[in-house]
């Protein structure tokens, strides 16, 4: 891949994880394509039935994930769409025990960082989606699956 079709937002670490990924599940996408071919007319109960249909399922997820992978790869993370915090803004956060937190809002996974500089934050997260439009000074309430939660934001650094 040149650098003009390097996708702008993923770093070389993500960028090699997530072509790393895409080929596992290329590989898996193929061996089960095979399988669920072979069950064609194979089946003959109801137990191989039901292996036949997870089988079926797990292969549309697998195109799924592939799918979605390979426009990552070639066309970088989706723009915030203004309701969700930008790829790459990077927070610094007062949690309600003191404890101070920097972290990176990530669209996938695969972009967290592998140095343990910053925690990962998608965009899309009760935490993530309390922080839109807010500046350094407030204190933000957000809802998890414990219940409210507060912080204080110290600071925030939009991607340029």
């Amino acid at each position: 891949m040149s650098a003009k079709d390097k996708p702008a937002g993923l770093t070389g670490e993500a960028r090699d994880r997530v072509a790393a990924e895409l080929a596992r599940l290329q590989e898996r996408r193929d061996r089960l394509k095979a399988e669920v071919r072979n069950d064609r007319g194979a089946v003959g109960d109801h137990a191989d039935a039901a292996d036949a249909i997870q089988r079926a399922d797990e292969l549309v997820g697998l195109d799924d994930r592939v799918a979605e992978l390979d426009r990552l790869l070639h066309a970088g993370p989706l723009p915030s769409n203004g309701d969700e915090l930008p790829f790459g803004t990077q927070v610094t956060l007062r949690f309600s025990d003191g404890d101070v937190v920097k972290m990176q809002v990530i669209s996938v996974i695969e972009e967290a960082s592998i140095d343990g500089e910053a925690e990962a934050l998608t965009a899309s997260s009760p935490l993530g989606l309390a922080l839109v439009g807010r500046k350094a000074g407030d204190k933000i309430s957000y809802t998890t699956p414990h219940g409210e939660q507060q912080v204080e934001l110290l600071d925030v650094k939009y991607p340029a």
